[in-house]
């Protein structure tokens, strides 16, 4: 019976949807053994590093990716860098295909001035700041002062925001990274702007999102109602209203319509807001924004401004992916076609295929339809190019399932002496360390 090789690169969602994929795929005729790939020593990308910590549910589905990584055909090289510590033309002749799934991790610039101030960061490194990402440990968030903006409208802008808003007791008992915890719990941070540079019936957030706001405790959460009801209008005059913007408008009448506890804390929406520039001298002191109307369907900038003093600015306005030495990009994605890498055995999946759009379920469908093409794709014969370990330097500690899982043990055993789901570490050689 054939049994292929398949490389994955990269241990978050799309990875394991990928691998859980040619599970499901196999027969008495089709057999797959799966090596993942991930640069890291802790494992599940997203659902570790970018989920929200106050939102534990999300996390539930590592669950899943355990299971699929239990299978006796699937192996783990954990802390092994594809493009770095093995170069791809090394992985792609052991391969009958190799799968990119390295999602994005590099935020997208609002190419303003003064974007390159201190105190100017992009969620790409403020979330994994606070979730507990080796390589944004280090990274400086100035929360001397009391106001802070972010720019975006979608649900990473949102988490941004709800992160600096909260009483920080609150995040006590997740596992935010300590060190951000510490640093939240002695923030001056009272108040929070989110702008977006359209009307609130076309931002990205989603119902269940918004409709968690009014319930937060120690913050007021404030829309002008006028706005929210200029938006319904404009949304009517433009024909049938879709399912998913008549729940966002419905949610954010809801919000506008709560009434304010007067609590020391708020989160602020001002929509048809778009930067125009980042001012300060050595630091971020202000953002001047452009004000916007809504003409015939489109944004138009009206020529006022409005300014807000802070010394924090997030960017929260997309992300794209991470260079990786011999494989091609275009427009901040691997280059594809559907997920194919056209004159090669490479596929991708997730993010690195279409952008970062969707939520973490997406990349199940999209693993699914992949791999659907991959198995198109296989020659009746399977390679037999050889094991990829007498490749990867012996000076690499691999971290495989079970260096993983004691590294996983460790931290939930942290967590539960101190009331928290666990306690992440969060430097490299410590977690190799656990890895033994």
């Amino acid at each position: 019976m054939p049994h292929y090789k398949i490389a994955i690169v990269g241990a978050g969602p799309a990875g394991y949807f990928t691998a859980q994929a040619l599970q499901s795929a196999q027969s008495e005729d089709l057999i797959f053994s799966i090596d993942m790939f991930e640069r890291l020593p802790t494992m599940w990308g997203l659902v570790r590093s970018g989920v929200a910590p106050d939102h534990p549910k999300i996390k539930s589905v590592s669950k899943v990716f355990e299971k699929i990584a239990s299978d006796p055909n699937f192996r783990l090289f954990g802390n092994v860098e594809v493009g770095k510590d093995i170069d791809i033309e090394e992985i792609c002749p052991r391969y009958d295909a190799v799968v990119m799934c390295t999602g994005s991790s590099i935020g997208r610039k609002l190419g303003i001035p003064g974007e390159e101030l201190p105190g100017s960061l992009s969620a790409a490194e403020f979330v994994p700041w606070y979730n507990g990402h080796p390589d944004y440990v280090n990274v400086k968030v100035p929360l001397d002062g009391d106001t802070a903006v972010i720019i975006g409208a979608g649900n990473v802008a949102m988490d941004c925001a709800r992160i600096l808003a909260l009483n920080p007791t609150e995040l006590d008992s997740t596992d935010t990274a300590l060190h951000a915890l510490a640093a939240l719990h002695a923030s001056n941070i009272r108040k929070v702007y989110i702008a977006g540079r359209r009307g609130p019936e076309h931002a990205a957030f989603t119902s269940p999102e918004l409709r968690e706001l009014p319930k937060l405790e120690h913050t007021d959460v404030v829309i002008d109602a006028t706005e929210v009801h200029d938006a319904h209008e404009r949304a009517l005059a433009a024909g049938e209203i879709e399912k998913h913007t008549a729940a966002n408008l419905e949610a954010w009448r809801l919000i506008a319509e709560h009434p304010r506890a007067g609590h020391e804390r708020s989160m602020e929406f001002h929509f048809l807001s778009a930067p125009k520039e980042i001012r300060g001298n050595g630091r971020v002191e202000e953002v001047i924004f452009g004000i916007n109307e809504i003409r015939a369907g489109k944004v138009v900038d009206t020529g006022e401004t409005r300014s807000i003093k802070t010394n924090l600015v997030i960017s929260a306005i997309g992300y794209h992916s991470d260079y990786i030495k011999g494989v091609s990009f275009r427009d901040g994605k691997v280059e594809n076609d559907n997920g194919r890498v056209l004159g090669t055995n490479i596929y991708t999946v997730g993010w690195a295929k279409r952008g970062p759009s969707g939520v973490i379920g997406t990349n199940k469908s999209d693993a699914a339809d992949v791999v659907k093409l991959l198995i198109e794709d296989l020659d009746p014969e399977p390679k037999n190019g050889g094991d990829i370990t007498v490749v990867i330097p012996l000076s690499i500690p691999i971290i495989d399932q079970t260096g993983w899982t004691k590294i996983n043990e460790a931290e939930i055993a942290a967590g539960v002496v101190v009331g928290k789901p666990r306690i992440k570490e969060v430097v490299i050689p410590e977690l190799i360390s656990l890895a033994e």
